[in-house]
């Protein structure tokens, strides 16, 4: 079982350095959005990061949702890994 568990704290780990993936791709000028890595990226953290999206406006320009995101995905893998550790 704690494969198990090891396995899913990587998917978390994983997920976030998607989206810190996207938030570098985002400063970066004359990237191609349609380039499939990039579109993958995009599809892959765009269903978690828009309603967060809709929750905390852009201040100026700058999308805050992101930490909102990561927050909330530490204190989910938190509960997840301390919730398998203890079944």
């Amino acid at each position: 079982m704690r494969w198990f568990i090891y396995l899913v704290d990587i998917g978390f780990t994983l997920y976030r350095w998607l989206i810190f993936a996207r938030i570098i791709l985002s400063w970066i000028p004359n990237v191609d959005y349609y380039h499939p890595l990039v579109k993958l990226l995009y599809d892959v953290t765009e269903p978690i990061l828009e309603p967060f999206r809709r929750l905390v406006p852009s201040m100026g320009g700058i999308d805050f949702s992101p930490i909102l995101v990561f927050l909330v995905l530490e204190f989910v893998r938190n509960a997840v890994v301390r919730l398998l550790f203890y079944i």
